[in-house]
């Protein structure tokens, strides 16, 4: 005797384990066929019970008829009854009998010839039952018996054999299981067939998957039909589109840093050279002054690099830092940003206009990215300049912060591409920067929901703009 299946912890039962070693093919098919025994079984116990149930239907209102019409004539003499063949009625596997109620049975030609009788046909001859019909026996055969009325304390019985009847019911009952049968496994293998149609384009993209895997290959699948298959592989060519843009990101990146890393690398090594070698034995001492210049040089180089080193980290994170945004006033944070701004940034001003606006977000990036923006700006203005600060809202839901300086401003062909890695213009090459401060201010924007462009300011300057979600708080 099978044990029971195990319930798990949370209610489940757990798979059947054979399953797990069929492909999805071969599942389709079988539960192809599963359906199709279901149906078949069900369709044909109807159809066995519908044509039995009809056959006896007709052949008892035939016999009904039949014992009708004998009532109402002159068999129903038992003088007449007795020396009747059944042949006359038609049928010879008919069996007739005149049942009174009070004498027993007279049957036609003989009383062995006297079909089944019992109880309802008694009923019948005492008048307690308009007709009666069932099936009865003599010895093992079986019949058909029908019983009316053929006058007071009489019952005129007719009995069909069932022979026959019981052989196209038996015909039919082990004809519908074999042509049920080879509906399931017509079934089973259209089933196939369906699921080997509709699971190709999951075979594509099995074997994208895997050439993906095997060669790095982001080659996009071609796509047939709207289906939901079709909608599945235009999202994968999109995820496929967007890891080749993170790839060659990637790529751009690290061309983009060795190049900006190898020339205050060249420069540091070749300085520590020169002063490794006027340490050796026997070598000219370097001057004093020169060897300062050579130190100086080599401590900004250093700090050169690490600014240029924590830029990099900071933007090749590609998603959102793991930290905790905050509901926060960015007008504290752009005044935090421009305290620190001032300490670096020699005798240029910054004119803050500011409004009270309030969003969700992380105050350190927020403030980095308002840095960036304020320095840059005191880089490209002239000694004694001016840059303006401003928080304008846009909308009930937007505000857009502006940073004016008073430099030469950004060539027409410059502006699409200030905001990218490591980009910097003809007239900035020789200037200190890694190239990544307003890269930066970028992905800060977008991880906040907002956006970043570039203009030319009103006084004659650059403008970079930063806008961010939010709103006007209330108090």
């Amino acid at each position: 005797m099978s044990s029971p299946p195990k319930i798990r912890s949370d209610g489940s039962t757990p798979r059947v384990e054979v399953l797990d070693h069929l492909s999805l093919r071969s599942r389709i098919g079988l539960l192809a066929a599963l359906v199709a025994a279901v149906a078949v079984i069900l369709v044909s116990v109807a159809a066995f019970v519908t044509v039995r149930v009809n056959i006896l239907q007709t052949l008892d209102a035939n016999l009904l008829q039949r014992a009708t019409a004998a009532a109402q004539s002159e068999l129903a003499d038992p003088e007449q009854l007795a020396t009747l063949p059944t042949e006359a009625l038609g049928a010879g596997d008919i069996r007739l009998a005149l049942l009174l109620a009070d004498r027993g049975a007279i049957s036609a030609e003989a009383q062995a010839s006297a079909p089944p009788l019992g109880v309802e046909e008694l009923a019948v001859a005492r008048g307690a039952a308009e007709y009666s019909v069932r099936t009865g026996k003599v010895g093992d055969v079986p019949y058909r018996v029908v019983a009316v009325q053929a006058g007071p304390g009489r019952a005129l019985v007719i009995a069909q054999r069932l022979d026959a009847t019981q052989q196209v019911l038996t015909k039919l009952g082990l004809s519908l299981p074999i042509v049920g049968g080879i509906g399931v496994v017509l079934a089973a293998f259209a089933g196939v067939a369906v699921a080997r149609a509709g699971l190709r384009p999951v075979d594509r993209l099995t074997a994208a998957t895997e050439r993906v895997a095997a060669t790095g290959e982001l080659r996009p699948i071609p796509v047939d039909g709207s289906d939901e298959l079709a909608r599945l592989t235009l999202s994968f060519n999109d995820m496929l589109g967007a890891l080749a843009a993170s790839q060659e990101q990637q790529r751009r990146l690290v061309a983009d840093a060795g190049h900006e890393l190898r020339t205050p690398l060249t420069s540091m090594r070749t300085n520590l050279e020169l002063l490794a070698a006027a340490s050796r034995p026997g070598a000219p001492a370097l001057p004093d002054a020169d060897r300062a210049e050579i130190l100086e040089d080599v401590q900004a180089q250093v700090a050169e690099l690490s600014t240029l080193v924590g830029d990099l980290v900071e933007l090749a994170r590609d998603d959102a830092p793991l930290v905790v945004h905050e509901p926060l006033e960015l007008t504290d944070v752009v005044l935090r940003a421009l305290e620190r701004a001032r300490r670096r940034a020699g005798d240029v001003e910054f004119v803050p206009m500011l409004v009270p606006w309030a969003l969700v977000g992380d105050a350190t990036a927020l403030e980095r990215a308002v840095l960036n923006l304020l320095d840059n700006a005191a880089k490209w203005s002239p000694p004694g300049g001016t840059v303006r600060v401003q928080m304008r809202p846009l909308d009930e839901w937007s505000m857009v912060l502006e940073v004016a300086d008073s430099g030469p401003g950004i060539a027409e062909e410059d502006m699409p591409r200030v905001f990218d890695r490591f980009y910097r213009a003809d007239t900035s090459r020789t200037m200190p920067g890694s190239g990544l401060g307003l890269a930066i201010v970028r992905q800060v924007a977008v991880r906040h929901g907002g956006a970043v462009w570039a203009g030319r300011a009103p006084e004659g300057g650059a403008l970079l703009a930063l806008r961010l979600p939010g709103r006007r708080p209330h108090y």
